[in-house]
């Protein structure tokens, strides 16, 4: 059985035990959390779409760890200006483990 949900802009298909990383949630470490957003669930008798999303589903989740991305460097300049920057971005993330898909 897997499902695909929404979260952070981004659609994931998950299946129970899996370890995934997503945008940043408002979740402490050691938590639980329930994706609400649930676009289609598949099993053995096929899929269930929803539109757009699917009634009365959701997905359980244990919050690992909520981190930092490594570091990425952008460096911008605009050619005989003499103008250059150079910043540094770290996104954040959350570490979640799929437990139970509730169809």
């Amino acid at each position: 059985m897997y499902a695909i949900i929404e979260t952070g802009g981004k659609q994931y298909k998950v299946s129970v035990g899996d370890e995934i990383f997503v945008e940043k949630l408002g979740a402490e470490d050691a938590s639980e959390y329930s994706f609400t957003k649930v676009i289609a669930i598949g099993s053995d008798d096929g899929i269930k779409t929803g539109s757009p999303y699917v009634d009365g589903a959701t997905v359980s989740a244990k919050v690992i760890k909520n981190g930092k991305s490594k570091k990425i460097t952008v460096f911008t300049y605009k050619p005989k200006k003499g103008e250059k920057r150079k910043m540094g971005h770290r996104q954040p993330y959350t570490k979640v483990q799929i437990e139970a898909i509730n169809a």
